[in-house]
């Protein structure tokens, strides 16, 4: 832009109304919070993209109420001006930064304009992990249900499902449709017969790789050969490992392509799976283990694969340390939160790659009722190692972290001597090893069950657990029942009383639930329980309002109908 074109500009964006949520003016006079000033970035950028602006302004040396010339002197070294755009481009989403930074030398005096691009469609802009918005003139987070409409502009197109026009079935490796044929029938094995007499076209229809004989993006991904990620492109088919030493100095490092089929096994062949020995108590000889589990390292990658976002163009990055894998994965992690995925009972609504996850289900690769995080969870518990570390704070990448050792020998003790623990506890004391902060009620449950000692934040695992009858049946009276334990209790109710309120459901579960959940959420889970019963178990029918429901037994209803 000209120096003509900014001053009228400028001269246009002083007239607009105050609460104008894509532009913000400021004095500054000689400085300005840099965080601050990141903050602004990620919601000016956001707004701008949600009124349909190409971008966003953030105004230096104007006043905010009368919009008054005032000057700023803020890096009035233009050198120090333009080094912003590297330094904000460090803490946001795919390093997006600045436009430009226009500097106008004006009679009133200096003014600094910068030009912000509106976040692109389907993908909402944080700062160091949080996603800003501005309501009126105030900034804060951006709310939820404008990260989704954000979010919901990027196409519903599948993009694992399109077709790749110029391959062909020749295009794929032979080798990995024979282990195709192989896990097909190991994930199917009614269909094995039948199977053998499918031709390859006829074969990766049924196995939903292809649509109608036509190579589709996963069929690349998954059976293609090396030099066919070029039909994907300028998406990335790529899984890189690195070996770094205890410096964090990298020792090698191998990059794989398609066939992912095949080549997932030479990746884990590249982990150095060592031999772990620790000693239990009273025995002088070691427990021996390797450092992984085969089943975790599997599927943590294969489900980096399947729900890569393979539009950012990236790559999927396998980094060994000496005691500690690291996995991410390019995408934001559709459940939102670990916790979530721990609960619920049933497979995730939405995948990302929803024909990639498909064809990964047919293969035998993933597990189609979404149970393969919990099922890591277990495996590492059950080993007395330390929990998988997912970090989130990136709103556009999932990174995994598995260890190797045992951090916290008590930690591994209290496993030892009480396999009765149930997850959420193990989560619980998993935290505390890792210095990870709890809950007030985590904190308050793991105190009542005499699990932890010291104040917080200094809290540890204790040395070793009473093994008094009292302390275990407490420990049991605290534990979250089975949910078909809770469901019972509610069709009992209905049965005896032909009916139940919310509030009649809500006294007859609440003491029942565990001391771990607060108040709030208690009510959420015996509202999932209601939910489930009546969407997937259908054996109740709300008869009432929604802000007033009134349960009955379906069969109850249908009969008298």
């Amino acid at each position: 832009m000209s120096i003509d074109e900014l001053e009228k500009l400028l001269d246009e964006y002083r007239s607009l109304p105050l609460e104008t949520e894509w532009l913000e003016f400021k004095e500054a006079k000689n400085t300005y919070d840099f965080n601050k000033l990141g903050k602004y970035f990620s919601a000016l950028s956001n707004e701008a993209n949600l009124k349909g602006k190409r971008f966003g302004w953030m105004v230096f040396g104007v006043e905010d109420k009368n919009r008054k010339i005032v000057g700023t002197n803020y890096r009035a070294n233009r050198a120090s001006l333009d080094s912003l755009k590297h330094e904000i481009s460090m803490k946001t989403t795919n390093n997006i930064t600045f436009i430009e930074i226009h500097e106008l030398m004006l009679t009133e005096g200096r003014v600094i304009m910068f030009q912000i691009p509106a976040a692109p469609q389907g993908i909402p802009i944080a700062w160091e992990g949080h996603f800003y918005g501005r309501d009126s003139e105030s900034i804060g987070p951006l709310n939820l249900q404008e990260i989704e409409e954000i979010r919901q502009q990027r196409t519903r197109e599948d993009w694992s499902a399109q077709i790749c026009d110029e391959a062909t079935i020749k295009d794929l490796d032979s080798q990995a449709i024979l282990k195709a044929r192989l896990e097909y029938k190991n994930k199917n094995p009614k269909l094995a017969e039948d199977s053998d007499k499918w031709d390859d076209r006829t074969f990766l229809d049924k196995a939903k790789v292809t649509i109608k004989g036509k190579i589709t993006r996963t069929a690349i991904i998954l059976l293609g050969k090396e030099e066919s990620e070029h039909f994907i492109g300028p998406s990335v088919s790529k899984i890189t490992w690195v070996l770094k030493d205890d410096n964090n100095i990298e020792k090698d490092y191998e990059h794989f392509g398609p066939p992912f089929l095949i080549n997932v096994d030479k990746v884990f062949e590249k982990i150095r799976n060592l031999k772990y020995r620790y000693l239990t108590e009273n025995t002088l000889f070691p427990t021996e283990i390797t450092q992984y589990d085969p089943y975790v390292i599997r599927e943590v990658l294969h489900n980096c694969i399947a729900h890569q976002d393979y539009t950012l163009m990236g790559r999927i990055n396998l980094v060994e340390k000496s005691e500690k894998l690291i996995f991410t994965n390019c995408g934001s992690f559709i459940p939102q939160t670990i916790e979530k995925v721990i609960d619920q009972d049933a497979p995730q609504e939405y995948y990302r790659n929803q024909f990639l996850a498909n064809a990964m289900v047919s293969l035998n690769m993933i597990d189609t009722i979404g149970s393969g995080i919990k099922k890591m969870f277990i495996k590492q518990m059950q080993r007395y190692f330390p929990l998988p570390d997912y970090d989130l704070k990136n709103p556009e990448r999932v990174k995994v972290g598995i260890m190797g050792k045992i951090i916290d020998e008590n930690y591994t003790k209290l496993l030892l001597k009480n396999t009765y623990f149930d997850l959420k506890t193990v989560i619980a004391l998993d935290k505390v090893q890792k210095k990870e902060p709890l809950t007030v009620a985590e904190r308050k449950f793991l105190k009542n069950q005499k699990l932890i000692e010291g104040r917080n934040p200094n809290i540890y695992v204790v040395s070793q657990v009473a093994a008094a009858t009292g302390d275990k049946v407490s420990y049991i009276k605290n534990r979250a029942f089975n949910n078909e334990y809770y469901k019972k209790l509610i069709i009992d109710f209905i049965t005896e009383f032909k009916q139940a309120s919310r509030k009649e459901i809500d006294k007859l579960l609440l003491d029942k639930l565990p001391d771990i959940l607060d108040e709030k959420q208690k009510h959420k889970k015996i509202s999932n329980i209601l939910t489930k019963m009546a969407n997937r178990d259908r054996s109740i029918i709300n008869c009432g309002p929604r802000t007033k429901p009134n349960w009955m037994l379906r069969n109850n209803l249908l009969d008298t109908n």
